[in-house]
């Protein structure tokens, strides 16, 4: 999907009117990284690994900084949501893997 820059609205309506297109794709591609999850939660318990990989979690969000820094949005707000949403997945996998895997495993 292709956005227009934010200086070609003149209205608050218009600008509106992009912004909700624009939750609508991050929706999208959330959705499509919690299918990824979902597999995740899946192969693990095959491979030994917990639902949580402390050195895994930390890479990500290192990522997702560095990210943020090089696309002008704030790390800082860029990490804490990342954690937030990191934390909700890892709650989501521990429900869907089988009680004794979700604790077992490298922790980092």
């Amino acid at each position: 999907m292709t956005f227009k820059s934010p200086q070609d609205f003149d209205t608050m309506d218009d600008l509106r009117v992009q912004i909700d297109e624009i939750d609508r794709a991050l929706i999208r591609l959330l959705a499509l990284r919690q299918k990824h999850i979902d597999r995740a939660a899946q192969i693990k318990p095959a491979a030994g690994l917990p639902a949580r990989i402390d050195a895994r979690v930390e890479d990500v969000v290192a990522k997702v900084r560095s990210a943020a820094q090089a696309d002008g949005f704030e790390p800082e707000t860029a990490a804490a949501m990342w954690r937030l949403m990191i934390e909700n997945m890892i709650a989501r996998e521990e429900r869907a893997m089988p009680p004794e895997q979700t604790n077992q495993g490298p922790t980092s």
